[in-house]
């Protein structure tokens, strides 16, 4: 049998490739990632997944703002190490402002 000498970004992938799926390279910090997405979405989204996003994404910037300010980080991070849910405080206070948005 034949020795094959893979490229670069598929020297860490492990698995079947097939015609349909769709390949997936992301880098974090120093270390880059690929993956496949096997039988990707084609239908377009509906209402519901729509709002569902963008509380999600109001949610993500006010995070993010109430972390830029001091005052409110500093009771996020009280309230952080007070409970044992979440490992993050970033997580921890995505999922407050999640909730103050309510449905």
């Amino acid at each position: 049998m034949s020795k094959i000498n893979l490229e670069a970004p598929f020297q860490s992938f492990r698995g079947k490739i097939c015609k349909h799926s769709k390949i997936i390279f992301a880098q974090r910090g120093q270390t880059q990632y690929t993956s496949q997405i096997c039988n990707p979405r084609t239908k377009a989204y509906s209402a519901e997944e729509l709002a569902r996003q963008a509380k999600f994404k109001s949610a993500l910037t006010n995070a993010n703002t109430a972390l830029a300010d001091a005052t409110q980080k500093a009771a996020y991070e009280t309230a952080f190490k007070a409970q044992t849910k979440y490992k993050s405080l970033r997580g921890y206070v995505i999922a407050k402002e999640y909730e103050k948005l309510g449905d």
